[in-house]
This record gives structure tokens, C-alpha cells and sequence, in this order.
């Protein structure tokens, strides 16, 4: 039939599961990672903003992250609906990105939930970075600490990103039991680490997600990751050790942790984060899961079609 080879391409998709790469003290340094973190006060500031709609509240907000780096977003509440309590979506930006202008949420705000939208650190954002690394550096952050799990760029902001939670459920408006998570790309993988890491959210909406099989992406230089392709032409012999810090912070090695809800969207002509790769967390997701695949699109994803069934999902989930 007309379209034989893409439904052999989905069904190679949906099998495949390259070894995992996860090792013995995964679980001890995650556990770890977030006793730090919690270890650190929340300190949450949310400060009203002229917004030019009286159907909306706004709030520019800040909190401690991983460490004490204040990690800046936005907050917006519904004005027009009666509920004392809103659903709470949280936003994670693509990479580079930043937590972007309100106007970027009206079709969430419509749709009746809160939204929370959050810098990812030392990104394009106000958010700045008070860690420190040894080393490992080359175009973009991606490489900072790369050769010390401890010290890893990707270590801070996973738990930044889990303390947005923190974040949204100290907030009066939010109905702590209705979390839901979304981001494209980076904010898509960011969706997925949260969403294995933290059993709060019900519901995770990640499009074309990036940081799954990191080796596969290291290897064939995409997106981001491209940049530790580059660090290893420079120092080869740091190959091993550096693909050992990845393993901590690849999705599929904490897929199995995953109890929410997963809607994910995924393109076939993506060569920045490749729906292949991607399915190497997916396939090993064990709670309620479906996937959209858009076989003529790019790293844009299914865009405005796939949007109306991101909010149809969230509408049968949380409202």
C-alpha cells in the first residue's frame, strides 16, 4: 500500500530498545540529588504585573533551585472562570529558550489552568548560575561538568525544574493534585526526567523530546549534544568517562519511573532530537502512555494540529 513504509517505520519504532546504559548507583544519586536540593529553601516571590487583558493575572516570580540560583518564570491565573483552585500546567522551554511572554499561554490560560513558565538556568532567560564546574566547556552549556555526574550541567537544572512543583503547589490558586508538565525538545526531555523523578504530576505532555539514548546522540552530533561530539574530537580519551556522567541524566534509564499519565508527540524528519531515540524511553514507560507521530515534520513537531490534541487530552485529564 501507498504508505506500507511508514507503518514499517512505526512498528520499528515501537521496538526498539537499545541496552540501557544505567549504572549501579543510579537510583542512591538521584535519592541524593534531591535531598540536596530540599536541602535548600524554596523561597518562593511572586510579584503582580500590568497585563493588557483583565481576563488573566500575571506574575513575574522567583525561587531557589537546585542550589541558591533564583530561577525566574512567570505565573498566570485565569480572571474570567469561577474556581477557587485551577489545574496547574508547568512549562519548560526548548533549549536556549527562555520562559517566554504570556501571550506564548493564552490557549492554556482558556482553557482554565494556571501557568507556570520557568527560565532554564544560565539559558536565554534572566536566570542566571551559581554553580561551579572543573571543566568541559565548548559552544554551549551542555558540556559543563561533563565529566563529573556531581558536577553536571543537566544535575541543576533537573531539580530546578522539580521544584517548580514545589513552586506552583505553594501557590493559593493551584490545585496541588492536578500537576500537569510540557515542553517541547529540551523542555520535552525536561518533562520526561521531572515526570520520572517526582510522582506529583498526573498528566506529562512532551513533544520531539531531546536527552534519550544520549550515546546515539552524542555519536551522530545532534542538536545540543552536537557540542560533546565536538569536546570528544579534543580530547578522545575522554570519551568513556563522559558518556558514563550522560548515563545519569538519560530518560531512558528512568523511564520505568514514570507514573503519570504520557501524551508525546514525535516527527520523523527531526534530526535535531530523532523520534528513534526518543523511543528508547517510551517504549520502557509502563504507566497509561500514547504518542502522536508526525511523519512529514521536523523539529517543529505537529504544531497547531498537534496543539488542539494536546488540549483535548488535558481537558479529559485535569478539567
Amino acid at each position: 500500500m501507498e504508505f506500507q513504509y511508514l507503518r514499517e517505520a512505526e512498528q520499528a519504532l515501537r521496538e526498539y530498545l537499545p541496552p540501557l546504559t544505567k549504572r549501579e548507583d543510579f537510583d542512591a544519586f538521584w535519592a541524593r540529588t534531591k535531598q540536596t536540593a530540599y536541602g535548600v529553601p524554596l523561597n518562593p516571590k511572586r510579584q503582580s504585573r500590568d497585563f493588557p487583558s483583565p481576563h488573566v493575572k500575571v506574575y513575574d516570580i522567583t525561587y531557589n533551585g537546585f542550589d541558591e540560583t533564583p530561577i525566574h518564570g512567570l505565573y498566570m491565573v485565569p480572571a474570567f472562570a469561577e474556581r477557587e483552585t485551577f489545574p496547574c500546567l508547568i512549562h519548560y522551554h526548548g533549549f536556549g529558550g527562555n520562559r517566554g511572554v504570556p501571550a506564548d499561554f493564552a490557549q492554556w490560560i482558556l482553557a482554565g489552568t494556571a501557568v507556570l513558565s520557568v527560565d532554564v538556568r544560565e539559558q536565554s532567560g534572566s536566570t542566571g548560575n551559581c554553580a561551579k564546574y572543573s571543566g568541559g566547556h565548548t559552544q554551549n552549556v551542555v558540556c559543563k561538568g561533563i565529566l563529573d555526574k556531581e558536577e553536571y550541567y543537566f544535575r541543576a537544572v533537573y531539580m530546578d525544574c522539580l521544584k517548580a512543583i514545589d513552586f506552583a503547589r505553594a501557590m493559593p490558586e493551584v490545585d496541588g493534585g492536578a500537576i500537569v508538565l510540557e515542553g517541547g525538545s529540551q523542555g520535552g526531555a525536561l518533562t520526561m526526567a521531572v515526570s520520572a523523578l517526582d510522582d506529583r504530576p498526573v498528566l506529562a505532555m512532551p513533544d520531539v523530546p531531546g536527552n534519550s539514548d544520549l550515546t546515539k546522540r552524542v555519536e551522530g552530533e545532534h542538536g545540543a549534544l552536537g557540542a560533546v561530539t565536538r569536546y570528544l574530537m579534543l580530547y578522545p580519551d575522554r570519551a568513556g568517562k563522559a558518556l558514563e556522567t550522560l548515563s545519569y541524566f538519560d530518560t531512558m534509564n528512568m523511564a520505568h519511573q514514570i507514573n503519570c499519565k504520557v501524551f508525546a508527540s514525535v516527527a520523523l524528519k527531526d534530526n535535531v532530537c530523532p523520534a528513534k531515540l526518543y523511543f528508547a524511553t517510551y517504549n520502557r514507560i509502563q504507566s497509561e502512555k500514547s504518542v502522536e507521530i508526525y511523519p512529514f515534520n521536523g523539529h517543529e513537531g505537529g504544531g497547531a494540529v498537534h496543539n488542539e490534541r494536546k488540549l483535548r487530552c488535558l481537558r479529559e485529564t485535569v478539567l
